[in-house]
């Protein structure tokens, strides 16, 4: 249940419905996210205020960027928890990846080397450029089935190549991809025909998945605004939503 607590002056959310956040650049100096374990820790204090009791943070893989893998992702996390816990903080933090769909990340597919996914199901956060669809992707999305892994499209409402061409998003789903929408996506931070696919993703029904894909203070800010407005409230409460099945 999504529950408000209304005083005179403020509206303070509780998303406690969500429970946990699947998609964030909160451990620190990974790549384009936060840098410092102080700022995570004051991230995480501000996002356990709004109700979220897991966090699953999600560092990009990028090759020719951001090369991490599970050999510097999860001594990362193994710190931040150390550091959750030094501060008393009531909070369950995890760690996954953001997979670019790419070569490098076909190659290591085929390599058979560990990746990593989160939740019951083995559910792995993939993403493609901005500027133009991985030719790839379909291939991509089969071989990881067939590693027992279930893909999950990160922000496909921001794939602006794809707007206007809908049966894209219904070719995802075909194929057995779930999506995630970006809640800042919702506030307008990425402009208007953004928020309007997500929107009408939330509108058709094919969101299972709401990330804050947080990567530093605006997108902090930007979410303490979001999640007080009636039309997000709305929106999330009414939506099949699996962030608190993880």
């Amino acid at each position: 249940m999504l529950k408000f607590l209304f005083g005179s002056k403020t509206t303070v959310p509780d998303l406690s419905f969500l429970g946990a956040d699947m998609h964030s650049h909160l451990l620190p100096g990974l790549d384009d996210g936060l840098q410092q374990m102080e700022d995570t820790l004051h991230f995480m204090r501000r996002l356990r205020q709004m109700g979220y009791r897991k966090l699953i943070c999600t560092p990009h893989i990028l090759s020719d960027m951001y090369p991490n893998s599970p050999e510097t992702i999860l001594p990362r996390l193994a710190q931040v928890r150390q550091a959750v816990a030094d501060a008393g903080m009531d909070m369950e933090v995890e760690a996954a990846a953001e997979y670019m769909i790419d070569l490098e990340f076909e190659n290591l597919i085929a390599s058979g080397k560990p990746l990593l996914s989160f939740g019951s199901r083995n559910y792995i956060l993939i993403e493609m450029s901005y500027v133009a669809a991985s030719p790839n992707v379909e291939k991509v999305i089969f071989e990881l089935q067939m590693r027992n892994l279930k893909p999950v499209f990160a922000h496909p409402e921001r794939y602006t190549y794809y707007h206007g061409r809908f049966k894209e998003y219904e070719r995802l789903a075909e194929l057995g991809c779930l999506l995630q929408v970006n809640m800042l996506s919702l506030s307008g931070y990425y402009g208007k025909e953004v928020k309007r696919m997500g929107e009408l993703l939330f509108k058709k029904n094919m969101v299972q998945f709401l990330g804050t894909d947080m990567h530093h203070q605006r997108h902090l800010q930007m979410l303490q605004q979001l999640v007080v407005k009636k039309e997000f409230i709305s929106m999330a409460a009414n939506a099949e939503l699996l962030n608190n099945t993880l």
